[in-house]
């Protein structure tokens, strides 16, 4: 129980990294220590990038279900999931938003 709770919490603050490019003023970085891109549309682009996040953090948390079983052996699926959930985020970024909001 103490480690679902664990991991929704951490679902929960990328939920709140998406509540904080919902309302930021600036484009919302995505890469860490990574210049931010010149943005056409700022408050679209934050909009895209929460979104992003939301989906990020909610699909986070339903992956940690199997951790309120205590020995079972679908956790693996949590964090094989976490991983390509990761690694599709990152793929959805650079192939979608990155693209679409970049100055031209």
């Amino acid at each position: 129980m103490i480690a679902f709770i664990i991991w929704a919490l951490c679902g929960a603050m990328f939920v709140g990294v998406g509540f904080s490019a919902l309302f930021a003023k600036k484009p919302m970085g995505f890469w860490a220590n990574a210049r931010m891109f010149e943005v056409e549309d700022v408050k679209s682009y934050n909009r895209a990038v929460a979104k992003l996040w939301f989906v990020y953090g909610v699909v986070f948390i339903v992956m940690g279900l199997p951790l309120l079983q205590q020995n079972s052996p679908y956790i693996m699926l949590s964090v094989v999931g976490m991983m390509l959930e990761t690694v599709g985020v990152m793929i959805v970024y650079t192939l979608v938003i990155d693209k679409k909001y970049w100055k031209k």
